[in-house]
């Protein structure tokens, strides 16, 4: 549990993923086959471990575009 008390999320499958980010399911996919977003495998269902979308997403993903202009 978490500090307010929930239960926190262990993993997200990819549809979660696309849903809350706007990637696409076939970019994605094709992060998971290139290795760049660390996935497991529960049978046919693919999942990706909290810390590792959230370490991936906070490193930036290629697809990730930042605004230079941030830091200034």
């Amino acid at each position: 549990m978490n500090a307010q008390g929930t239960l926190a999320r262990f993993g997200w499958s990819l549809k979660d993923i696309n849903e809350r980010t706007g990637l696409s399911l076939g970019f994605l996919r094709n992060e998971v086959r290139a290795g760049r977003l660390p996935s497991r495998r529960f049978g046919r269902r693919v999942l990706i471990i909290d810390e590792d979308l959230r370490k991936y997403l906070g490193e930036g993903s290629p697809g990730h575009k930042t605004d230079e202009r941030e830091g200034a």
